[in-house]
């Protein structure tokens, strides 16, 4: 599980990143990031909706390896971002650690990661 100072809550939050914020796609997920003018550490959210998959138990095994790996990493990331995380339907049958080379490209992609 993330830290709570990692957490992106609020639907006020999600909002802003998913208007304001930039957008990068891989296969499984998309991530939508925006540049915050303090520099407290970076929050992350997941949106993994019913569209994916109707099981509640697959839409959080997803989330809980896309927040392992951030949480694994956290010392890679740069302070002060936003980013959602938005599941595709691939995301539902791609392996663990498939899962996380695709985080690690993503965030690099975007420059967040250092």
């Amino acid at each position: 599980m993330l830290p709570r100072q990692n957490r992106l809550k609020g639907v006020k939050n999600f909002k802003e990143v998913q208007k304001k914020g930039k957008v990068i796609n891989s296969n499984s997920f998309g991530l939508a990031y925006l540049k915050r003018e303090d520099e407290k550490p970076s929050r992350f959210g997941f949106v993994i909706s019913t569209k994916i998959s109707k099981l509640a138990t697959l839409r959080n095994r997803a989330r809980r390896a896309l927040g392992e790996k951030i949480r694994q990493s956290s010392k890679n990331i740069k302070d002060g971002y936003d980013c959602i995380f938005l599941a595709k339907p691939p995301i539902i049958k791609t392996y663990t650690q498939d899962l996380m080379k695709e985080v690690e490209e993503i965030l690099t992609k975007a420059k967040i990661y250092k």
